[in-house]
């Protein structure tokens, strides 16, 4: 009988690297899409009785509004944890072709980049000297979430013009969420 061959080697490194990869990537797509789900519903109302304005503020009431922002970062925050679990779940599981391992290695550097720009963008916003933000893209779609005592136009215009600086998302996909 053969024993088996026990050593590590470069590859074997990589596709544990991508595997993690493409398990957050999954996971902060899961957690952006309920995310976003929960904005849009809680905005719902709102919609179906005004006529939409994209890009334009909308209020958020909120019942708990010091810890709103804290449950908003932890929600996100596990959901990235439960796609990183899941895509080193799908990778590890050694049954990927190379065309699959490299669309999912695709998917979790997106994510990824996704993640980097939300961090980005809240402390951008922060610096323009709001208490508050939380910021949610999806490549496609960017939902915005501010601190504040009433929001004008100006700033709405600073966030989007923030936005705009730093991700490729059309004008009318940017949605501006008030929490007071």
């Amino acid at each position: 009988m053969r024993k088996p061959n026990l050593i590590i080697g470069k590859k074997h490194i990589i596709l544990a690297c991508l595997t993690l990869i493409l398990g957050a990537a999954i996971y902060m797509n899961y957690a952006f899409s309920t995310a976003e789900q929960d904005i849009t519903s809680a905005d719902a109302e709102t919609e179906s009785t005004e006529a939409v304005n994209y890009g334009d503020a909308a209020f958020v009431s909120t019942d708990g509004e010091s810890d709103y922002f804290a449950q908003v970062r932890l929600a996100r925050m596990t959901s990235r944890d439960e796609a990183v679990e899941t895509l080193a779940s799908i990778l590890g599981g050694g049954d990927l072709s190379d065309e699959e391992s490299a669309s999912y290695t695709n998917e979790a550097v997106n994510l990824s980049r996704l993640s980097e720009s939300e961090s980005t963008i809240e402390n951008l916003i922060k610096a323009q000297g709001f208490e508050e933000c939380v910021v949610y893209l999806n490549g496609t779609t960017a939902n915005v979430v501010v601190k504040s005592e009433g929001l004008v136009p100006s700033e709405a215009a600073q966030i989007k013009d923030i936005l705009l600086t730093e991700v490729t998302i059309p004008a009318e996909n940017i949605r501006i969420f008030e929490v007071k």
